[in-house]
């Protein structure tokens, strides 16, 4: 504190001398204001030099709050992915024809039920051919049965089905049946017989016994061909009737339009490829 009124007062001295110098002498009264004014003038500026020239402070603040406007990206439209039904594991099968169903593989086989259109059953095995499904009965009767493939549609896991041994086949059973097929003429009169072969056995031969039982006349014929004659000018001759097969066979002429008469017809259809021999006889009587 002393040596800055020392400095102050030398200041002063200095600054009175100096002014002594350059002031003119006056005669007017001195202003007592000049020296001070004069002295506040000079302390200004020795301080502006002695001051050294400091930076604006810039205050440090709180990390500035940026407000986020978020931009929205239209979210692509995904289509739903079309929904699948799952496979059933278990086969089955369907028909588009009503089909038959069998104690075995094959129309040699006796038929228990069939399959319709609409119904669906479970498949449990195949044939080794794969033309038969062994399915479950979807009617009364045995358990099982086997089912055409000719017209079947299967789903599910029915890759590795089982394979299974046919029973063994029934005892070929010969059956057939006959009616009357209407009265043609050409020279004489003769009728037509319709067969249907609805065994199992193929008939290779006819023969055909027809009386009148009016006239008690009487018409035969063997023969190792089924013929069909159709009036004067045109005949058909077959010589097999097979399993599910039909034919048509001619009697021998009347001389006399029989028409009105009752007559008996005796059919023995007979196999000899078999060397069998197996021979099947029908009766029927008709009125023509």
């Amino acid at each position: 504190m002393l040596k800055s009124k020392s400095i102050f007062l030398s200041v002063s001295v200095l600054l009175i001398a100096s002014l002594a110098c350059v002031l003119p002498a006056t005669t007017s009264t001195p202003d007592p204001n000049v020296v001070n004014t004069a002295i506040a003038q000079t302390l200004a500026a020795m301080v502006s030099k002695a001051a050294p020239s400091l930076a604006p402070i810039i205050m440090a603040t709180d990390t500035p709050i940026f407000t986020f406007t978020p931009t929205l990206t239209p979210t692509e439209t995904v289509t739903p992915s079309p929904a699948f039904t799952a496979t059933p594991l278990v086969p089955q099968i369907s028909v588009s024809v009503a089909t038959n169903c069998r104690v075995g593989p094959g129309k040699i086989y006796d038929r228990v039920s069939a399959l319709l259109i609409g119904e669906v059953a479970e498949v449990v095995g195949r044939d080794p051919t794969a033309n038969y499904w062994l399915i479950r009965n979807p009617d009364s009767g045995p358990e099982f049965c086997w089912l055409w493939g000719k017209y079947a549609t299967l789903t599910g896991n029915f890759v590795n089905l089982p394979m299974f041994t046919p029973p063994p086949t029934p005892t070929p059973v010969p059956n057939f049946t006959a009616s009357y097929g209407g009265k043609d003429t050409c020279v004489g009169w003769w009728v037509d017989i319709d067969l249907d072969n609805t065994g199992c056995v193929a008939f290779d031969s006819v023969s055909l016994t027809l009386r009148d039982t009016v006239t008690n006349t009487v018409q035969s014929v063997y023969s190792n061909n089924f013929t069909d004659i159709d009036g004067c000018l045109d005949s058909e001759t077959k010589e097999n009737l097979n399993t599910g097969g039909t034919r048509t066979i001619s009697s021998p002429a009347f001389a006399y339009d029989p028409a009105g008469h009752t007559l008996r017809a005796t059919i023995t259809l007979c196999s000899n490829n078999d060397n069998s021999g197996t021979c099947i006889t029908q009766v029927i009587t008709f009125t023509p």
